[in-house]
């Protein structure tokens, strides 16, 4: 524990100088990380205080920093509900310049994971790196079988290097939260703990097998889609192989012609695997730059990396769908209601003011084809919007935004015509038929129903519990005024649904009561002459479809 405090103590002391080297004395004094405004003596005093300059300050630090901060500087440039659009044009600029490691020191660390010697586990293995990042480098080597495989091997150290960094940054975050009215508004602490998890996971070279797998199986029947193999017996925490492609960059402009290639084809491949990942099975690929995807013959798509993955679940889906097609139809008011859904909107965000701003949205793309508008650029301009607002956004549909955007950038070489926008909306649409298809009503239904009757068994005790929280005089109000009427309003529904359901119920007890009374008297009369029963049971019917319709209308299945 001592010798832990130590380290902590003396990476966090690096981690100030780097700021302070760089120019954010004065930043790390006002966030009190600093206990004076201070100016070392190489700090440049020329550096201005405009969002370009201290982008490229911040740039530099991170890289200095090493592989976490880089990394964290990666995940910032995606968020533009939280980042002024200066500071991540410079954060996209982040490259990692690491040295290769020895080749010995590899060595000993396949050697140690596999419980072998080099020579009984492969029939060769290439000195030199075919590549080398932050936290690993990629080897060619050939199994005893063979087969030619790609090998990543974690760099020495690097998981206790970043999980040190991770504690002090999750140490920060929670002091920011405390003292500071904006890291609290933006939760800091959940954005650090999200990016914690996923650098974690990229320190597992299991998790990223395991992705590989997943999205290989989405694509088994797909023969146009190509998945490297994963060999698990060669893989562990710390090494991951899998079967070596070769193939063309798909930004290789040059190399796919002379190689006869469709470009047209291979713009559309690309982009349908990436919406089928998104709006189908809702795990994707969350890194689709061109070095991850290659082209193989018979235009065929490779994907390669799967150490940045994006996920993405139903309700998610059908909102990212809705916002889409709400937007090329120009409804905003809807866009709005898709906002309200997705619970991003507070008691301090100007409705009004937020709906003038998607308005001068839409008003700026008037003359011109939504076909024509990049949809990761318009979503962008989405974030940027949401960041004036102080509208925080699901770190999935962030990452699905930067996804698609480097997306776009590629597909725009292959193919200056395509459209992602166009190639979207199918997607959107067959998505959001299949949401109001009747059996998904149903069983959404049945859910709310069962979820309600939860609810209701519970009541009991959650009376008591607030009866006995008022008798202690403990119990408090917290109502925003500008909201009263909305909350209001759904309290009226509720009841109003819950009356409804319990007449429904007790007309259904009564129509049982005839047909068991009809049964047992086996006689008829005056009023059994009439056809009550079939009668009461179409009403039931539609007494049933109509509550069924109110809770489809209303949005909240």
């Amino acid at each position: 524990m001592f010798k832990k405090r130590i380290r902590h103590t003396r990476r966090f002391q690096e981690i100030i100088n780097a700021f302070l080297k760089n120019g954010f004395s004065h930043f790390l004094f006002r966030l009190g990380l600093t206990e004076r405004d201070v100016k070392k003596g190489n700090e440049d005093t020329n550096w201005s205080t405009r969002d370009q300059d201290v982008g490229k300050r911040l740039r530099y630090t991170l890289q200095e920093l090493g592989p976490t901060f880089v990394k964290l500087g990666q995940i910032a440039s995606s968020r533009r509900d939280l980042v002024p659009a200066e500071i991540i044009h410079e954060l996209e600029k982040l490259q990692e310049h690491v040295q290769a490691v020895p080749f010995n020191t590899i060595r000993m660390i396949v050697e140690a994971e596999l419980g072998d010697t080099l020579e009984n586990l492969f029939d060769s293995f290439n000195e030199e790196p075919l590549a080398a990042a932050s936290i690993g480098q990629v080897h060619i080597a050939q199994l005893l079988t063979g087969e030619e495989v790609a090998i990543k091997v974690q760099r020495p150290n690097i998981k206790q290097t970043v999980e040190t960094d991770l504690e002090i940054l999750h140490e920060i975050a929670r002091f920011l939260e405390e003292n500071t009215v904006w890291a609290k508004t933006y939760h800091i602490k959940e954005i650090i703990r999200e990016f914690s998890d996923s650098l974690q996971d990229e320190l597992d070279y299991k998790v990223e097998g395991r992705s590989a797998d997943r999205v290989a199986k989405q694509f088994k029947e797909q023969p146009s889609i190509r998945i490297p193999k994963i060999h698990w017996s060669f893989s562990t925490t710390k090494i991951l192989t899998m079967e070596m492609v070769h193939g063309i960059r798909v930004n290789d402009i040059s190399q796919l012609d002379v190689a006869g290639y469709d470009r047209k084809l291979i713009a559309e491949r690309v982009v349908d695997a990436m919406f089928f990942q998104v709006l189908e099975k809702g795990f994707f690929h969350g890194d689709p730059h061109p070095g991850n995807i290659y082209i193989l013959p018979e235009n065929r798509v490779c994907f390669l990396d799967f150490g940045m993955m994006g996920r993405i679940n139903d309700r998610l889906k059908f909102h990212f769908a809705s916002l889409i097609i709400n937007l090329q139809q120009g409804d905003t008011k809807s866009m709005m209601k898709v906002f309200l859904d997705m619970g991003l909107l507070n008691e301090d965000t100007n409705t009004a003011d937020f709906q003038r701003d998607l308005d001068d949205l839409i008003e700026a793309y008037y003359d011109v084809s939504l076909y024509e508008v990049s949809l990761g650029g318009i979503m962008n301009e989405l974030f940027e919007i949401a960041f004036r607002h102080k509208i925080q956004i699901p770190t999935e549909i962030t990452i699905l935004g930067k996804a698609i955007l480097t997306l776009e950038s590629t597909v725009s070489l292959l193919d200056p015509t395509f459209s992602v926008m166009k190639a979207v909306e199918p997607f959107g649409k067959r998505l959001i038929l299949e949401r109001y298809h009747p059996k998904n009503i149903l069983q959404n239904s049945w859910r709310d129903v069962v979820e309600n009757a939860e609810i209701l068994l519970h009541l009991p005790k959650d009376i008591k519990k607030i009866t006995s929280t008022v008798g202690k005089g403990k119990l408090r109000l917290d109502i925003n005024v500008q909201q009263l009427q909305t909350i209001l309003g759904r309290l009226d529904r509720i009841s109003n649904r819950l009356s409804f359901s319990i007449i429904l119920l007790a007309f259904s007890i009564l129509m049982v009561g005839l047909i068991i009374g009809a049964a047992i008297a086996g006689q008829t009369n005056l009023l059994w002459s009439f056809p009550i029963i079939e009668a009461g049971s179409i009403i039931a019917t539609l007494m049933f479809m109509f509550l069924i319709f109110s809770i489809f209308r209303s949005g909240r299945m």
